[in-house]
């Protein structure tokens, strides 16, 4: 992981659809100065990117400062993330984040073709010092200490349907080990989306960003990008989650059927007591 702060040497714009709302949005990646952290700015207001501004919300990522909210971060979290991007202003025309392919892929291929700036301040690490584990039904999460100076996320999805079933794969956020994972993209069930809809939610959702499995099919042309992709793209969602703690983790997280909602929790419970955690500079 990168040692110094960094954010982008120039802006650089995305524009698409809101997943859930289906409103077209563009956003603008603005270089920000060192220790200035990540912030979104929408109706004239600055929206810290922290697990402090954190709301629970339904299949997506969401933070907001009053009435004012911005949804469906987590990809673009992990692109940020896995850049060793610490310090960025987001300017955004909508409340919600493009989903572009689904995926973290075009953030980052743009991203790095732009170019990053790094900057001269060492990056501050939280550094993880005691075990929590929480318990939703037969759902968890676990964060606890490692012996590896990176973040380590073991995570199974268990699905009761005919194709996705049960997977697990093991990932070490550091160096480009993104690239094992960048271009796994959401995902949902057939049989889930007239439930989805009647919640108001993926309005903009369509086959060229989400994989919808009907049966023992993939609707999409094309297929999958990867053999497990999505337990791959649950993985994605949690570091850029993780990302919300505004500094790099050094632990190691382990998940069984988790999501957004349980993602931000362990971070609320990992805060909640400082014997839990220390702060220390990159190294």
């Amino acid at each position: 992981m990168s040692l110094n702060q960094k954010t982008i040497s120039k802006k650089i714009s995305f524009s698409g659809i809101g997943l859930h709302s289906g409103k077209s949005v563009t956003i603008n990646l603005l270089p920000s100065k060192e220790n200035s952290g990540i912030n979104f700015i929408f109706a004239n207001q600055q929206i810290e990117a922290s697990w402090k501004q954190g709301f629970y919300s339904q299949l997506c990522t969401k933070i907001g400062k009053k009435n004012n909210f911005i949804s469906t971060i987590e990809h673009l979290m992990f692109s940020l993330s896995s850049l060793g991007i610490s310090n960025l202003k987001i300017e955004t025309t909508s409340n919600e984040i493009p989903i572009l392919d689904g995926s973290a892929k075009n953030f980052i291929d743009e991203i790095s073709e732009l170019g990053l700036l790094d900057q001269n301040i060492n990056q501050n690490i939280l550094l993880i010092k005691k075990k929590i584990l929480l318990r939703e039904g037969n759902k968890f999460i676990k964060i606890e200490p490692n012996n590896e100076k990176n973040l380590v996320i073991d995570y199974t999805i268990d699905y009761d349907d005919e194709l996705i079933k049960k997977q697990s794969y093991i990932y070490k956020h550091c160096n480009n080990n993104y690239k094992k994972i960048y271009k796994a993209r959401t995902f949902c069930l057939h049989d889930d989306l007239e439930k989805i809809f009647s919640m108001g939610l993926a309005k903009g959702g369509s086959l060229d960003n989400a994989i919808v499995v009907s049966g023992n099919k993939i609707l999409n042309q094309g297929g999958l990008r990867y053999e497990n992709e999505f337990v791959k793209h649950k993985i994605l969602d949690c570091v850029g989650d993780l990302y919300l703690a505004q500094l790099q983790i050094f632990g190691k997280v382990t998940v069984y059927s988790g999501g957004h909602e349980m993602n931000l929790k362990i971070l609320q419970e990992v805060f909640r007591d400082k014997q839990n955690y220390e702060i220390i500079k990159s190294y």
